[in-house]
């Protein structure tokens, strides 16, 4: 039997109705809708928009790091429509309360009974994209109210949960440059996020094309591509996508790489890294491998996609030690090293 044979095998249903290679092949044709559609108002960021699909299709939050300007919350909210998903922009300040996002009860009057009762009036969080504008910016109390809606997909008031809407996404923004006045994220809030996506400058030619579509007569008119229906379903298909044992070793041993005190780990991990990646990342790189290879037409995940995946899954994972950080060496030199030092083994376990 041919390892293709295998592979449909796997991803067939067991009712035989819905053929989940059918639908593989649906969501490779509406990524490149998708990229196609956003493409048409945002110039380049190719790599981001991509990673922010994985994220989607995994069923993860992503936090996006760049300077102003780079079109962050543009990128978002073209996503949105082009998902045919609901859409708010939540702009955090130190002000900020967490009934201001969950939403609060309001005390009203019955105009049948004539008596008092209460409503929940439903806060920005109530959507199926969400996007927290400037998220380091707000107290714990608030990003803790965040957190448990990104973990649990609901809110809880007084005595009762609130489920949010399904499909929901956080697209978080953060600003590295300006940190006066703002909040940390907690590790814990952070290893909620899927993936941590760095917006990069535009380059000459895209920068170009930039200013004259903005100063032209240019309108971003989008097109939906998928409904959330379709999205959810997709995003079953994406879990059982399968693959072979060593693409799940491979991610297990970059994670665990990362880990300084590790007997796998390499010796310059215990110099570099004061903390590493804990499971969360192994399960992350693992799902979004599997995303990757539909999305480019694959019917399983490789080696590659894994390898693809580390830098935006594992960079916010680990923390580089005081001597690191003074010498320079950023999360992401940490985790290009990894992926060049840990080898993936191949079917026969050999390295």
């Amino acid at each position: 039997m041919s390892d293709l044979l295998t592979v449909e095998d796997t991803l067939k249903t067991p009712a035989g109705a819905d053929d989940d290679l059918q639908a593989v092949d649906r969501l490779k044709d509406a990524y490149q809708r998708l990229r196609d559609e956003v493409g048409r108002v945002i110039v380049g960021q190719q790599d981001v928009i991509e990673q922010v699909l994985v994220a989607v299709f995994c069923r993860g939050h992503a936090l996006l790091v760049g300077v102003p300007g780079l079109a962050k919350t543009l990128l978002v909210s073209t996503l949105a429509r082009s998902l045919d998903l609901s859409f708010k922009r939540i702009q955090f300040t130190p002000d900020l309360m967490p009934s201001d996002i969950t939403g609060t009860e309001v005390l009203e009057e019955d105009r049948v009974t004539g008596k008092r009762v209460f409503r929940f009036v439903h806060g920005p969080l109530f959507a199926n994209m969400v996007l927290a504008d400037e998220i380091n910016r707000t107290p714990p109390k608030t990003q803790a109210a965040l957190l448990e809606a990104m973990q649990e997909h609901m809110v809880t008031i007084g005595e009762k949960d609130y489920h949010l809407p399904e499909p929901f996404f956080v697209l978080a923004t953060q600003n590295p440059i300006e940190q006066e006045g703002t909040y940390q994220l907690p590790e814990a809030q952070l290893d909620r996020f899927m993936f941590m996506i760095l917006v990069k400058y535009p380059n000459a030619a895209e920068e170009l094309a930039i200013m004259k579509q903005v100063t032209g007569t240019f309108e971003d008119s989008v097109i939906p591509v998928l409904s959330g229906d379709e999205i959810t379903t997709l995003q079953k298909v994406v879990r059982r996508v399968p693959a072979a044992d060593h693409v799940f070793e491979y991610a297990r041993d970059l994670a665990r790489a990362t880990r300084p005190g590790a007997t796998d780990a390499p010796e310059f991990a215990q110099e570099l890294i004061q903390w590493g990646a804990g499971p969360r990342a192994a399960i992350a790189l693992m799902m979004a491998a599997k995303a990757r290879g539909v999305l480019y037409g694959r019917y399983h995940a490789t080696t590659e996609d894994v390898k693809a995946m580390a830098l935006p899954v594992l960079r916010h994972r680990v923390l580089p030690t005081y001597n690191a950080e003074a010498a320079g060496i950023t999360p992401d030199q940490i985790v290009q090293r990894l992926v060049e030092e840990i080898h993936p083994r191949d079917e026969n376990g050999l390295a």
